[in-house]
């Protein structure tokens, strides 16, 4: 664990900032709360990139690259298609939504036999300063979308991301929330009478079904001995890896983790290391990094900035780390800005 200086860092959000106050710290007398999940679910924010309100005209198609932003599609009225490499073509009926938690690549059609066609070929008018209507003219049946593209806080929420399927249906979830229904009619609703700042409300509505759909996709994922939801619900673990997710530049040491779980260092270290795979220092020194690419890609601060926003003395001994773990330099990183989105496919 290289760094010296601390720092704090609210990464739900994707906001990041020095603490002046040590007393803000997590430490044995100021626990975190027992069930760490909730501990890193409770800031959940999710920032919107851009939204779309979309009236298409078949037949239409659109390709949508991978992005390192999650992506929702909402139909208030079909037809819809969805397709992925993994699972092919699949329908999206009206009321539904399509949520795509690692923004892979997809294309949506008004029938899976429509090739081509992209963005180009509809009129795109901003509505504010991230929300724009798609309006593709044509003969045949319209379609009524609502897409939008959304940042979430890597460092805290990357894990979680990764283990979630590609494709997460509200409507194959809505039965397990009480709220996923009436959020998915009231946005139905929204969309097919649209007035004045109906897009606007629409993007509220999709903000809080997304928060919730990942929430109830916990909720339901069933119980395993290993991994990293299992290490966040175990009552000891837990208060240890939610505290590295909450404050990742803070000088850690193996005996500050185990005194936060209220074990012995050597039973703290054996627990995290069958539990997740790798040991405290490797897991929090990949967390750091994963902050670090956000920074220098999405952010594009300098690598000297980045270095001392992490607490490194030195940019050389930062660079030093980030190329141990990640295999490329950060100058590498930070030219090729990975994670930034074409706006043309924002939404």
């Amino acid at each position: 664990m290289e760094q010296r200086s601390p720092l704090a860092c609210r990464t739900i959000g994707i906001y990041i900032g020095k603490m002046t106050d040590r007393s803000s710290w997590p430490s044995p007398a100021r626990p975190i709360p027992m069930d760490a999940l909730s501990e890193v679910l409770q800031d959940f924010r999710l920032s919107g990139v851009n939204y779309g309100r979309c009236e298409l005209r078949h037949p239409w198609s659109m390709e949508f690259p991978q992005q390192s932003l999650l992506r929702f599609h909402f139909v208030g009225q079909g037809p819809c298609w969805i397709h992925t490499e993994a699972q092919g073509w699949q329908e999206l009926r009206d009321g539904d939504l399509a949520l795509l938690p690692q923004g892979i690549a997809h294309r949506l059609s008004s029938a899976p036999d429509v090739a081509g066609g992209s963005l180009d070929d509809c009129r795109v008018t901003k509505l504010g300063s991230n929300v724009c209507e798609v309006v593709r003219e044509g003969t045949g049946a319209t379609s009524t979308l609502f897409c939008g593209s959304m940042a979430l806080g890597a460092c805290a929420l990357n894990p979680l991301i990764t283990l979630m399927p590609p494709i997460i249906k509200g409507c194959d979830v809505a039965g397990n929330d009480p709220v996923v229904g009436p959020l998915l009619a009231a946005m139905t609703a929204e969309a097919a009478q649209p007035q004045m700042g109906s897009a606007t409300i629409l993007s509220r509505m999709a903000d809080l079904l997304t928060a919730r759909l990942i929430r109830c996709w916990v909720n339901c994922t069933g119980a395993s001995t290993t991994g990293w939801l299992a290490a966040i619900r175990d009552p000891n673990i837990g208060r240890a890896l939610a505290a590295m997710h909450r404050d990742p530049g803070h000088n850690w040491t193996l005996e500050s983790l185990a005194s936060l779980a209220g074990q012995s260092r050597s039973i703290f270290a054996e627990r995290f290391s069958a539990v997740l795979g790798e040991g405290a220092a490797h897991y929090l020194a990949r967390l750091r990094m994963q902050l670090a690419r956000e920074l220098l890609g999405q952010n594009g601060l300098s690598v000297a900035e980045v270095a001392t926003r992490l607490g490194y003395d030195s940019e050389a001994s930062f660079a030093r780390a980030f190329k141990r773990i990640t295999n490329v330099s950060p100058g590498v990183v930070r030219r090729t800005i990975p994670g930034r989105i074409d706006m043309n496919f924002g939404f």
